[in-house]
């Protein structure tokens, strides 16, 4: 089981907890850095409305830019994750303001969202980026199911 983009949306959330657990930072961001990059985002910010908890959100809303770089070239990719009125949307490059705007490489990315690496650690090393409302930052952690392999 591997970050493939053929396989990687019919991987279970565990399945896929344990493919980013077995793949060194080098792979992943060889990986994220070639042709593949935009159909392996794509697969994994499509994941997002799944994992969604709208009982831990509550009556909150936000939008929140994730900034994924090591891309060809030195290139970046912004995706939004939008809550609101209990449900979750993703945006492809999106163009409203965010209220927290989070930049990280693909293996700290992918660490911060399956749960596989510590979030403060990594924003102290630098390694993840804040801008905005931090408090949000830490909510988040609560409003998506974080799967177990």
């Amino acid at each position: 089981m591997a970050l493939d983009p053929q396989t990687l949306p019919t991987l279970t959330p565990a399945e896929f907890v344990t493919a980013v657990k077995r793949a060194s930072d080098r792979e992943i961001a060889e990986l994220f850095g070639g042709p593949h990059r935009e159909a392996l985002l794509d697969a994994v910010f499509a994941r997002f409305p799944g994992q969604f908890r709208p009982e831990k959100a509550g009556d909150r809303s936000a939008r929140i830019d994730f900034r994924v770089t090591g891309g060809p070239d030195g290139s970046s990719d912004t995706y939004a994750v939008v809550v609101d009125s209990g449900a979750c949307t993703v945006e492809k490059a999106p163009t409203a303001e965010p209220q927290l705007s989070l930049m990280a490489g693909p293996a700290e990315f992918l660490k911060l969202i399956t749960g596989t690496g510590n979030p403060a650690m990594m924003f102290m090393m630098g390694k993840i980026k804040a801008r905005g409302d931090i408090g949000l930052a830490t909510a988040l952690g609560t409003w998506f199911e974080t799967p177990t392999a």
